[in-house]
């Protein structure tokens, strides 16, 4: 806050006198104000914040008392402190009528230069330090008003925290509640295979949404952090497309919609992710399909414009107010606020997944039950050939026989993971700690572990060192519930040859196994 002046006022009809009084006043941080008269100096009052007035007695057209009354009858002027300045004898009648205008006191010409001086010192003082206790009042009063606002900005961030926690445990708790269900149901009717084999499915499909809710989760974090990096290659963008209808068309076919794809002959050809490209339309797919009443429309355009690819999603759905056509894109934000169903990411990760592409995205929508259209603009390659190399996929049939182990602190993911080698035609050996993996590898002589990172007595990371040192050519896969970059740089310098993401998808455990040789 810059220092502000204090300001006095010097009022005479004579400009020598004047002259003489700014000589003997002048300081810095004092701003001396001039007037010549009782209405000049009534001008200067109105504009500037006087800290003491000096005024002559004895002026023509407005004497000084008379000025002083005017001051005392505006309330801006009211309390401005007045030494009066007068070349004759002051009787006891004009000194009563100086105070009651408001003098505090009375100086005679010619002005004892030491006496003015001491005076002027005392109100200068007093005005800094008013002043200097205003600016502290006002830095009080601005601290206070910021630490409302931050108190009323953290009051809505515990709201919505609380809000999206109560959200989480609604969306978790909607696939987990099928899938106990199912489980009940599976344990009294073991032998009705049919039953059976469509809760299996069910259960499949809730744990695949649960799965798809964490990752979503997952990818916000490493967004916000800048931690997501995209795995770029030549692709082409209809089999991306392919694959997020194939993904979104469970929830397309639950809601009996209607679903049209249009695109061109040319297959249009850019440096993306293929993942992440699906998992964009996906988003859009599932949202149109959610939001759009039972046995709707949903159509899907891919054209070329240009140097660009222009992706079209559009629904005869619930629609979206003109007010909200930016918002939707933030983070935790609804498309229509008042239905609570899922968490208000998926269009945040959206925009992020096509912003990393280089690409852009909108939506229009004529309001309320009118629908909506999402349109995607990425960039393609227009130079190149319309086929692209095809993607050389991974063989997921495991060899014949190995020596698997799984290692982990978890009796049940030991329990599973080993029935599931077996049943892939594995000879399976088990451990519960990083200790016990280091003593049953020496007499399994294993061909791959499967082993958890956080363990008692000996962790993962400790016991994969051991491992390499004693097995070179076993192969390690990390198993842990962290899959950001840099859990999976740390389990590589470890010694790991994989790292796999709990709970690990048995397309994963196939591909792991497919290492073996």
């Amino acid at each position: 806050m810059p220092k502000r002046t204090v300001k006095f006022l010097l009022v005479d009809d004579l400009d020598a006198n004047l002259l003489a009084l700014e000589g003997l006043l002048v300081r810095e941080g004092l701003e001396l104000l001039r007037a010549n008269s009782g209405p000049e100096a009534l001008e200067l009052l109105l504009v500037h914040d006087i800290a003491l007035a000096l005024i002559d007695v004895q002026m023509p057209g407005m004497s000084g008392f008379e000025l002083a009354e005017l001051m005392r009858s505006t309330e801006r002027t009211r309390t401005v402190p007045i030494i009066f300045l007068t070349a004759g004898a002051v009787d006891q009648q004009r000194r009563i009528r100086g105070y009651e205008t408001g003098a505090v006191d009375f100086l005679l010409k010619p002005i004892d230069s030491a006496n003015l001086i001491n005076k002027a010192n005392i109100f200068f003082e007093l005005a800094r330090q008013r002043r200097e206790l205003e600016d502290r009042e006002e830095l009080l009063r601005d601290a206070n008003d910021r630490l409302a606002e931050t108190n009323g900005e953290l009051a809505f961030a515990d709201r919505r925290k609380d809000e999206f926690l109560a959200m989480l445990a609604h969306e978790l708790r909607n696939p987990l509640a099928p899938i106990l269900t199912g489980i009940e149901i599976m344990v009294s009717s073991p032998g009705n295979a049919a039953v059976v084999g469509d809760l299996a499915e069910m259960m499949r499909r809730q744990m695949s949404q649960m799965v798809h809710l964490i990752d979503d989760l997952l990818d916000i974090s490493r967004i916000n952090t800048g931690k997501i990096s995209l795995k770029k290659k030549r692709i082409s963008l209809i089999p991306a497309l392919n694959e997020a209808i194939e993904s979104s068309r469970p929830i397309i076919d639950r809601m009996r919609h209607q679903f049209t794809f249009e695109t061109t002959e040319e297959d249009l050809v850019m440096e993306g992710d293929t993942h992440r490209l699906s998992q964009i339309v996906s988003n859009l797919l599932s949202n149109a399909a959610k939001y759009t009443p039972p046995q709707g429309m949903i159509d899907m355009k891919l054209m070329r414009r240009g140097d660009n690819a222009i992706i079209v999603v559009r629904d005869n759905g619930e629609g979206i107010e003109s007010a909200a056509h930016e918002r939707i894109f933030g983070l935790f934000q609804q498309v229509n606020p008042n239905r609570r169903d899922g968490l208000g990411i998926g269009l945040t990760l959206v925009r992020n997944l096509v912003e990393l592409h280089n690409g852009s995205i909108s939506v229009a929508s004529d309001g309320h039950g009118k629908g909506s259209e999402f349109t995607v603009i990425l960039p393609i390659q227009v130079d190149e050939v319309s086929q692209p190399v095809p993607e050389q996929s991974a063989v997921l049939t495991a060899p014949t026989t190995k020596r698997i182990m799984v290692v982990d602190d978890s009796e049940t993911t030991v329990e599973v993971l080993s029935l599931f080698m077996q049943m892939a035609g594995m000879e399976t050996a088990v451990a519960y700690d990083g200790e016990e993996a280091v003593q049953v590898a020496s007499v399994f002589k294993p061909d791959m572990i499967f082993m958890d990172l956080g363990m008692p007595k000996m962790d993962g990371f400790e016991a994969a060192r051991c491992l390499r040192e004693n097995h070179p050519k076993a192969l390690l896969v990390a198993l842990s519930g962290w899959g950001r970059d840099e859990d999976r740089v740390r389990s590589k310098q470890a010694g790991f040859d994989g790292h796999a993401v709990k709970p690990v998808a048995p397309e994963d455990l196939r591909r792991f196994l497919a290492m073996l040789k």
